[in-house]
Parts: C-alpha cells; sequence; structure tokens
C-alpha cells in the first residue's frame, strides 16, 4: 500500500505543477482560457490573480515533494498536511468557483491522503 501511496502522492504533486505552469505562464493563452472560459480580455485583467493561485499551487507540490523524498515520520507527516491542504482548497474552490475543482483537486488528494493514513 506504500507504494500505491507513494504513486498516488506524485500524481497529485504533478497535478499541481501542472496547474502552476497552466495559471501561472498559460492563462492567457488556450490553455488557461479553455479552462477558465475567459475572453482575452478578462483572461488579461485575472492574470495576476491566477499567477497568485498558480503560486500556491506549486507550494502544494512542493510540499508533496518534499513529503516524498523526506524520511518519515518528517515524510509521511508532510504528505499529509500538504494533502489535508489539497483537499481543503479543492473543497472550498468547488464550493465558491467551479464544482470541476471537486473532481480535478479535492478528489484526488482525498484519494492519496487516504492511501497515505492507511500505508502508515
Amino acid at each position: 500500500m506504500e507504494s500505491t501511496a507513494h504513486v498516488l502522492v506524485g500524481l497529485v504533486a504533478a497535478l499541481h505543477a501542472y496547474f502552476l505552469v497552466l495559471e501561472m505562464f498559460l492563462w492567457q493563452r488556450a490553455p488557461g482560457r479553455r479552462l477558465s472560459g475567459f475572453d482575452a480580455a478578462m483572461a488579461r485583467a485575472t492574470a495576476p490573480l491566477a499567477a497568485n493561485q498558480g503560486l500556491y499551487n506549486g507550494f502544494l507540490a512542493a510540499g508533496l515533494v518534499w513529503g516524498l523524498v523526506a524520511d518519515d515520520p518528517t515524510g509521511s507527516g508532510a504528505q499529509i498536511f500538504f494533502l489535508v491542504c489539497v483537499v481543503v482548497a479543492g473543497l472550498y474552490g468547488g464550493l465558491t468557483t467551479n464544482r470541476r475543482i471537486l473532481a480535478a483537486q479535492a478528489a484526488p488528494g482525498a484519494l492519496a491522503l487516504a492511501a497515505v493514513l492507511i500505508a502508515r
């Protein structure tokens, strides 16, 4: 189960690294505009906000990678902390912004969190 947990944590970290790239660097281009549904003017106006979100997603990815490479108990503790952050952010975003965030962020985070807790 530990291997499954590590794979799931790695996938969530990769997903958040992708969110960082999308929100910080591709927001005004086709991938970011498809995600947001914004026209060019709105994407330009919201780009600083998206970049800020992207930076936070990068911190989540970095924390999860740290949790994967650090020895236990630090590693598993970091994984749990950052996965809880992912789930809380996904729930909040899904309930206040766009329901798709529940599936794209909260659900993968919750699955990885469950796997990490079971593997302990």
